[in-house]
C-alpha cells in the first residue's frame, strides 16, 4: 500500500481515536472522524468509503504497517467498538514499518543522482548510513558508534515526532542528585553529544526557550493540554552551538583558549580538530591550538581526556580550574606504594 499524505492523515486520525480511552468509537464513528479530517485538510475531498476504512485498519494491524494492537468489542448488541489493547501504544512511537522503509530506500536511490554535486556532499554519508540500516544484505560491513544500553533511546522517537508535529508535552524528569519533577515542555531540537542525546526546548513554567534535558534522565512523556509554542522564526541552532563544545552554554562571551599539545599528540589533534574555531601552529615546544569558545564542563572534560599531553596556556581562570581538577585526581592515587 502506497503511503501518501491522505493515507498518513487517515492513520494519524485513527491513532488519535483509538488512543482516546474516554470515548467509544464505532466503525461509523471512525469513518466520520477520518472524513472530517480529510475535509479539513482539503475542502474538495470526497472522503473515503467503508472499504477503504477496512483496508486502513487491516494495514495498521499488519507487520507491513504498525503492528497496531487494534481490537473490537460488541456494544449495543450489534455495534462494535474499536480500541487499542495497549493504552500506551501509538503509531508515533513505532519505528519505520516495511512500507516506510521501502519509500526511504526509493528516496535514497533518487539522492544517488546528486552525489558529488555542490551542496550535496552529505549524500555520501547519508547513503552509507541508510544502506547499513535498511540494506537488503545480511552482512554487516560498517560499524557505527552507539551505546546499545543507553536508556534514553526510547524517548528519541516520541520527542522527534512531537517536534515535527508541534505538540507540547508533559514531562517527568529526574536530574542527577535532585528529586524528580514534572513540567510542560515545548520541544524544538535534538542533539547528540558523546553518545548521549539531549533535547532543547521551551520550559513553559520558566519561559526559557533553550532548556536542556538529557534523554536518559526522562522518566515519562505524555501529551499536554497546552498549545504548542514554536521557537522564534529567526532562531538558528547551528549558530547556538557554534561557540561551545557539547551542549552546555553559559550566558558569557566566547574566550580565546590556548592549549599546548605534545608533539606526538599534536599530530592527532591536527587531523581531528577539537572545535570548528580551532587554529593550529607548530612551535618548538609542541603543537599550539587556539579555540574561540565559551568555557564549560565539556571543554574541561575534553582537555582532561588528553592527560599529560596537553597544557592550558590561557585564560588564567581555565588554568586554575584544570589545576584544581588535576590535583584532585592526583590525590586519589597519593597513597599508592
Amino acid at each position: 500500500m502506497a503511503i501518501n499524505k491522505n493515507a498518513l492523515l487517515r492513520y494519524k486520525t485513527l491513532d488519535r481515536c483509538l488512543r482516546n480511552s474516554g470515548r467509544v468509537y464505532t466503525f461509523d464513528d471512525l469513518l466520520n472522524e477520518i472524513n472530517d479530517a480529510l475535509a479539513a485538510y482539503d475542502a474538495k475531498s470526497d472522503g473515503i468509503k467503508i472499504r477503504q476504512l477496512r483496508e486502513d485498519l487491516r494495514f495498521m494491524r499488519s507487520e507491513n504497517g504498525y503492528n497496531a494492537p487494534i481490537e473490537t468489542r460488541i456494544i449495543d448488541r450489534k455495534l462494535h467498538a474499536y480500541f487499542y489493547t495497549d493504552p500506551n501504544f501509538s503509531i508515533h512511537n513505532s519505528p519505520l514499518n516495511e512500507t516506510e522503509a521501502k519509500i526511504l530506500k526509493n528516496s535514497l536511490d533518487l539522492f544517488q543522482r546528486f552525489k558529488g554535486s555542490p551542496g550535496f556532499e552529505w549524500v555520501e554519508q547519508f547513503d552509507v548510513v541508510l544502506k547499513e540500516k535498511l540494506g537488503s544484505g545480511k552482512e554487516t560491513v560498517v560499524s557505527f558508534e552507539s551505546n546499545i544500553d543507553y536508556v534514553g533511546s526510547k524517548w528519541f522517537s516520541p520527542l522527534f515526532n512531537a517536534i515535527v508535529q508541534k505538540r507540547a508535552l508533559w514531562i517527568t524528569y529526574t536530574p542527577f542528585n535532585a528529586p524528580s519533577f514534572s513540567f510542560v515542555f515545548h520541544p524544538y531540537h535534538l542533539k547528540q553529544y558523546n553518545n548521549r542525546w539531549f533535547v532543547f526546548g521551551l520550559n513553559h513554567d520558566l519561559s526559557i526557550a533553550t532548556w536542556n534535558l538529557s534523554l536518559d534522565r526522562i522518566d515519562d512523556i505524555n501529551d499536554s493540554k497546552y498549545t504548542y509554542v514554536p521557537m522564534a522564526a529567526d532562531w538558528d541552532w547551528d549558530y547556538y552551538f557554534s561557540d561551545i563544545i557539547g551542549v552546555t552554554r553559559y550566558d558569557k562571551e566566547p574566550e580565546r583558549i590556548k592549549l599546548l599539545f605534545s608533539a606526538k599528540r599534536g599530530k592527532y589533534v591536527e587531523t581531528k580538530p577539537i572545535h570548528e574555531t580551532q587554529r593550529n601552529k607548530w612551535t618548538d615546544d609542541g603543537f599550539l591550538v587556539t579555540l574561540n569558545v565559551i568555557p564549560n564542563l565539556e571543554l574541561e572534560q575534553v582537555i582532561l581526556s588528553y592527560g599529560e599531553d596537553v597544557k592550558v596556556l590561557s585564560p588564567l581562570s581555565l588554568q586554575k580550574k584544570m589545576q584544581t581538577r588535576v590535583q584532585a585526581l592526583a590525590d586519589m592515587y597519593k597513597e599508592l606504594p
